[in-house]
C-alpha cells in the first residue's frame, strides 16, 4: 500500500529544562499524529545545525492551548534549542481518511475538478494553502488563471472526493476573472 507524507507540525521554542518543545500544530488530529511512540520525519530548516532526520514522541500534553512534546532524541533545554524550526512529517496510508467526514487531506483535494453551483466546470484544485484564518483552495482555470477560494462552507458547499469534484459558489473575481 502506498504511503503519503503529511506535514503535522513545526517545532517551536523549548519549554522548561527537560527538553520539552512547543509545537505549531498543522493537523486536525494532534492526538493521533503525536501519540506516544509515534516516529515522525524531521526536516530541519535551511541553515540549521541539526542533524535529526526523525524523532520519536515520548510524551505529549497541552499547556495553555499549546502542545508540548517530549522527544526521545531531546533530553535538555540546550538540545531543544537546536531543533527549533524543524518541520515534522507523518506517514499515512494513501487510502486513509480523517476521522471527521468534513475534513480532508491535501492529497485528496488536489486534482479534483471544480464546478460552480450550476455544474459548469471552473477548473481544477491545484494546491491547498494553509493560512492563518482559514485554508485556501487554489483553482487553476482552463485559461491558466489561478483563483484562491477560502475553504469555508459558504463558498465550498460540497466536496465529493469519490466523484472527483468540488462545488464552489463562485463570485466574480474569485475563480472567474472580473470582466473588463
Amino acid at each position: 500500500m502506498e504511503k503519503i507524507e503529511l506535514v503535522v507540525g513545526r517545532i517551536g521554542k523549548p519549554h522548561g529544562i527537560r527538553g520539552e518543545v512547543t509545537v505549531d500544530v498543522r493537523t486536525d488530529e494532534p492526538e493521533r499524529r503525536f501519540a506516544v511512540g509515534q516516529t515522525l520525519r524531521a526536516q530541519p530548516p535551511k541553515g540549521s545545525a541539526s542533524t535529526l532526520r526523525s524523532v520519536t514522541v515520548t510524551s505529549h500534553r497541552w499547556h495553555q492551548g499549546v502542545l508540548l512534546l517530549g522527544l526521545e532524541e531531546i533530553n535538555d533545554r540546550n538540545a531543544a534549542e537546536t531543533v527549533r524550526g524543524i518541520v515534522l512529517h507523518a506517514d499515512i496510508q494513501a487510502d486513509e481518511t480523517p476521522d471527521d467526514p468534513d475534513e480532508f487531506y491535501d492529497h485528496q483535494l488536489i486534482g479534483l475538478k471544480v464546478e460552480n453551483l450550476e455544474g459548469q466546470p471552473l477548473g481544477t484544485v491545484s494546491r491547498v494553502i494553509h493560512g492563518g484564518a482559514q485554508d485556501l483552495l487554489e483553482v487553476r482555470t482552463p485559461a491558466g488563471h489561478d483563483g484562491l477560494v477560502p475553504f469555508v462552507k459558504q463558498l465550498v458547499p460540497e466536496v465529493d472526493v469519490a466523484a472527483g469534484r468540488v462545488v464552489v459558489a463562485d463570485r466574480p473575481g474569485l475563480v472567474t476573472p472580473l470582466e473588463d
